[in-house]
């Protein structure tokens, strides 16, 4: 397929809710349309029906995908993944990666793990581990813990 037929193709089909709304629906299987103020406040929607969900980024990152953004769709896949993980479970896992809060890289290992194992998110592991496996290179662990505070090169 060239360039232009792939950019034929997605004009048909992006932006996916005004072209093809019909794909698109909520975690509770509405439709793009019902999402209203008046639906809302008669509670034939909830709050969590305005929310993105992993199909509707999974879509995304097809057309990303199609559009030769591969790094834009890698990105759409792993968001696919993280909308199922409870808020609880993601706020520990950025609070790992942050320097200096993992103290080895087992943590981000055990972190990855949780992910591949409970909630099926093989890409985020994956991305996990490459983390520790970085921290660990570059002394991330050691040096944030202080092991080398008192090392004036680090």
């Amino acid at each position: 397929m060239t360039d232009a037929e792939k950019h034929v193709d997605l004009e048909k089909i992006y932006p996916v809710g005004e072209k093809q709304p019909e794909r698109v629906q909520t975690r509770n299987g509405h439709l793009l349309s019902d999402l209203t103020l008046d639906n809302l406040l008669a509670g034939q929607v909830t709050v969590s029906d305005f929310g993105i969900t992993a199909q509707g980024l999974r879509l995304q990152a097809a057309i990303a995908e199609q559009a030769g953004r591969p790094n834009l769709a890698k990105n759409l896949q792993r968001g696919a993944e993280l909308v199922e993980i409870p808020d609880h479970v993601l706020l520990n896992i950025y609070e790992l990666l942050r320097p200096g809060r993992a103290q080895s890289p087992a943590e981000l290992r055990a972190a990855a793990a949780q992910l591949r194992d409970t909630f099926g998110a093989k890409e985020t592991a994956s991305l996990l581990e490459e983390a520790a496996l970085i921290y660990e290179r570059r002394g991330v662990f050691q040096r944030r813990m202080g092991v080398a505070d008192s090392d004036p090169n680090h």
